[in-house]
């Protein structure tokens, strides 16, 4: 039970104020006239002024409420460094005893931070969600047992009680870390790119200048880079060799006593484009075909086309001279010797041995396609005759041989059932541009196709009588296609509703110049966050299951399902970040998922700094474990809360009022009888 006056005035402090202002205007009249009786008027006004004031005698019945300790106890990745986890488990359970010995009784709010994806440590978080369970008026203090490092700067607002750290980690600690500060997202295939790269060492470094870097390209051939030096920023050079996407894993080894090495690895992806694609497009006559070439062609801006047609036979005897039978010379030197090299993609359409390119320069472009490059055929009647471009020592590249028949009858191109998996053709019965007729949607037909005798690679389109229409092949490191007829022209002027010739012909000719996204044997990976999509792609059979290496090393398989002739897919969800080696058969992939390192390992080592403006704000203090624990007192509020050795714990005497009962201190006639007394006082003081 607590007693106490309070005043409850019966108009309100501002008039009884004005009141009480106007009398001692009047007395301090009379105290300088010097009018006897001034004393008990002052007297009568005080009595006045009281019974306007209207004291009460409250009584309070108050029920205590003991105060809160807040505690977050950090179990983050980053606190299993080195010993961080045994000395978090000391002290927790030496902080419990501490604050449990105290005399009058405190209660624990205990939150243990665990990590939540790659976010990091949410110190602030957690401390400022304990924090708002309990009345601020209860809370004496807060405790942080962690190693520092938080990751979410600014979530913690005010602090209604000192915040005190209990710092895990040695002081000795120390760790190296490589991270990108640039890198592009896109580079030139066959040039290369250039990444900023820094090492950089905290805590109590061994001062090393320079540390070997080591670099691999999509899981290949490692790369031996010169040793970078460490607190620096240096550029790299790394080449890309293929289209689309690259992934590119820098790293280096760990060295002796560093916390650890998870963040001395970075992963980079970039995207391989090819600058220009160049294609050289020979015609050896002029036909309504040619257009069809050309406009596909011309319609990616992305390709420079050089296009030679043909328009008369250099063995035609009509006594033109030699020097007028075109209007610029025909430079076969320069682009068959000299310059083939320089192109991606080398076409022939209705191209027939006719003395324009003699044996040297066809066994040019033969060597040319065994060392990477890409060849396209295209012809009918040409490569069935005499002239044939198979009687020439391209005939080593070429994939089918000619029986010298020519079908000049109607046909509709199909699809093989080996096309039907391979990414050139599949799916392609379905594209639109099919009609309706007798025997079900087709495609518009053709008129004209060659006989040919498949001799390496496999066939995906068929056309009269079930013949070979559309043949590809590897040769050495390079890659052919023949597509035997010279009408798929027709399909792009829509006779008979016409067919995906756009479609058909930009596969083709993205499989000739190796595109990844259109190999028919492939192991692929692509991740979606933490979720990854397995792909496999073949041509004949059954993938085997998929064995997945974990960044840590640890090994799951998986069995995939087909989606689509040739086309298998499976998924998993990734568990760490890092890189994943896939695995089936000869066949390898990699698929990164999040970063290199976890964000917990961005910077492991111990610091007091990023909390240091809440602790000296709030009075609280920075305590290291590996020199002890700190004695935990108790405090009054508004005297200091940390020193050294101890922590304090603010005494905050919360309570409730749980019955309110007031009086008046005097009835109010007692109070007017006081102030008639005291004014009768006054006059008779006056009329003496």
């Amino acid at each position: 039970m607590i007693s106490s006056i309070v005043f409850v005035p019966q108009f309100g402090w501002v008039l009884l104020a004005a009141l009480g202002g106007a009398g001692l205007v009047l007395l301090a009249l009379a105290a300088w006239r010097g009018l006897p009786g001034t004393f008990w008027r002052a007297l009568s006004l005080a009595a006045l002024l009281g019974a306007l004031a209207n004291p009460q005698l409250q009584q309070e019945t108050r029920q205590p409420y003991p105060d809160v300790a807040v505690i977050v106890v950090d179990e983050t990745t980053s606190a299993s460094l080195g010993d961080r986890v045994e000395q978090t488990a000391r002290a927790a359970a030496a902080l419990e005893n501490l604050i449990a010995a105290l005399p009058d009784g405190i209660e624990l709010d205990i939150t243990r931070l665990s990590d939540q994806g790659n976010d990091g440590t949410r110190l602030e978080t957690a401390l400022a969600e304990a924090l708002g369970r309990h009345d601020p008026r209860r809370v004496a203090g807060a405790f942080a047992i962690s190693d520092g490092r938080l990751h979410d700067a600014g979530a913690l607002q005010t602090l209604p009680a000192p915040l005190h750290l209990l710092q895990t980690g040695r002081e000795a600690d120390w760790d190296r870390r490589v991270f990108v500060e640039n890198a592009p997202a896109y580079g030139i295939v066959g040039e290369s790119v250039e990444i900023m790269l820094r090492i950089e060492d905290s805590g109590a470094a061994p001062g090393t200048p320079a540390v070997p870097v080591f670099a691999t390209i999509n899981g290949g051939e490692v790369i031996r880079l010169n040793d970078q030096p460490v607190n620096a920023s240096t550029p790299l050079s790394l080449i890309l060799r293929r289209a689309g996407e690259n992934i590119l894993e820098i790293w280096t080894p760990a060295a002796t006593g560093e916390l650890t090495e998870a963040n001395n690895r970075v992963i980079v992806p970039v995207t391989g484009v090819r600058d220009r694609l160049r294609v050289l497009l020979v015609s050896g006559e002029p036909y309504a075909g040619e257009r069809t070439w050309r406009n596909l062609l011309k319609a990616d801006p992305a390709v420079d086309l050089v296009h030679f047609t043909i328009l008369r036979s250099p063995e035609k005897q009509d006594g033109v001279p030699y020097t007028e039978l075109s209007l610029i010379a025909f430079p076969t030197q320069e682009l068959f010797m000299e310059k083939v090299d320089d192109f991606d993609l080398i076409i022939f359409d209705r191209f027939r041995r006719q003395g324009v390119l003699p044996d040297p320069y066809l066994q040019n472009i033969a060597r040319y396609v065994q060392n990477g490059g890409a060849l396209l055929v295209a012809d009918a009647e040409g490569y069935a005759g005499p002239d044939s471009l198979y009687r020439t020592p391209l005939r080593e590249v070429l994939p089918a041989a000619p029986t010298g028949q020519v079908f000049e009858q109607p046909f509709q191109p199909e699809i093989t059932e080996l096309g039907q998996r391979h990414p050139v053709t599949r799916g392609l019965d379905g594209w639109q541009g099919l009609v309706e007729n007798d025997a079900g949607p087709s495609w518009g037909r053709w008129f004209q196709q060659v006989d040919v005798i498949p001799q390496t690679g496999y066939t995906v389109m068929t056309g009269s009588s079930g013949a070979p229409l559309l043949q590809l092949a590897r040769a050495g490191a390079g890659r052919v296609a023949l597509l035997a007829s010279d009408q798929v022209w027709l399909w792009a002027r829509g006779y008979e509703g016409g067919g995906p010739q756009a479609e058909l012909l930009r596969r083709l000719s993205h499989w000739l110049m190796q595109e990844p996204e259109l190999e028919e044997d492939v192991l692929r990976g692509s991740a979606n966050g933490p979720n990854v999509t397995v792909t496999r792609s073949l041509l004949e059979g059954t993938p085997g299951p998929v064995t997945i290496t974990a960044p840590d090393g640890s090994t799951a398989e998986i069995t995939l399902s087909e989606v689509a002739p040739g086309a298998f897919q499976g998924s998993f969800t990734a568990d760490q970040s890092g890189i994943y080696r896939l695995s089936e058969g000869d066949l390898v992939a990699i698929v990164a998922t999040g970063p290199a390192a976890p964000r917990e390992f961005e910077e492991p080592v111990a610091t007091s700094a990023l909390l240091a403006e809440h602790i000296n704000a709030s009075g609280g203090g920075v305590f290291r474990l590996e020199d002890g624990m700190p004695d935990i007192i108790r405090v009054n509020e508004g005297r200091l809360a940390a020193g050294r050795g101890w922590a304090g714990l603010v005494r905050r005497n919360a309570y409730a009022v749980t019955n309110l009962r007031q009086s008046p201190l005097a009835e109010p006639w007692v109070w007017l009888l006081l102030a008639a007394s005291f004014a009768l006082l006054a006059w008779r003081r006056e009329g003496r």
